[in-house]
């Protein structure tokens, strides 16, 4: 049964290469979010709900139940997912983000969400130069966070867009859900994580 990694915003599949090359297990699969540095398939609208689809989608390929670990808005996603399809899941891991109807988005969370505001500001901090001082803000180091400044291009700037957009009460529509999830799951979460307090 496989390890099934998904990836934060903005970042790519590139995010878990370190830790990969830890493990001692090798039947690991990344998966690269659509838009982040990955093609978007057709009719693909880059919202929350997309993203779920895709990931079960993925996940259904796969003949077994899943060892499931995420970070940031994967993790977001891998909670709904284990939410409303439990068997294709064994266990869970992920921090860095949450799905609770208590949780007010952080600052660059609530820019991304205002029309022409979040346009302006990825504009201004992301892309191949401007994008690492945020990254390392946002807790990224720097080495990794110039390679995944390098990948930003407008592709991905529309995907954040259009998944925070569609997520502005996702802890309200979400919450129920994934309180009740039964899967045997791992919530890590860093002391000092800039976007969500423990």
């Amino acid at each position: 049964m496989p390890a099934v990694f998904i990836h934060g915003v903005p970042d790519t599949a590139r995010l878990w290469s370190d830790l990969l090359a830890r493990l001692s297990r090798r039947d690991v699969v990344t998966l690269g979010l659509p838009g982040f540095q990955t093609p978007l398939p057709e009719h693909f609208d880059s919202s929350k709900e997309s993203y779920v689809a895709w990931i079960i989608e993925q996940l259904e390929r796969i003949d077994t139940a899943v060892d499931l670990v995420a970070h940031d808005w994967g993790a977001i996603l891998m909670q709904r997912v284990v939410s409303i399809r439990p068997d294709l899941i064994r266990t869970w891991a992920g921090g860095g983000g949450i799905v609770d109807r208590e949780y007010a988005w952080h600052d660059f969370a609530r820019q991304l969400q205002t029309p022409e505001v979040g346009e302006q500001v990825l504009e201004a901090t992301m892309g191949p130069e401007a994008g690492v001082p945020l990254l390392v803000q946002l807790g990224i180091p720097a080495a990794t966070a110039q390679e995944v400044a390098a990948g930003i291009d407008d592709r991905m700037k529309q995907s954040m867009l259009r998944l925070y957009r569609s997520a502005t009460n996702v802890g309200a529509e979400w919450h129920a859900e994934v309180d009740a999830i039964t899967r045997p799951g791992l919530v890590i979460w860093g002391r000092d994580d800039p976007c969500v307090p423990v």
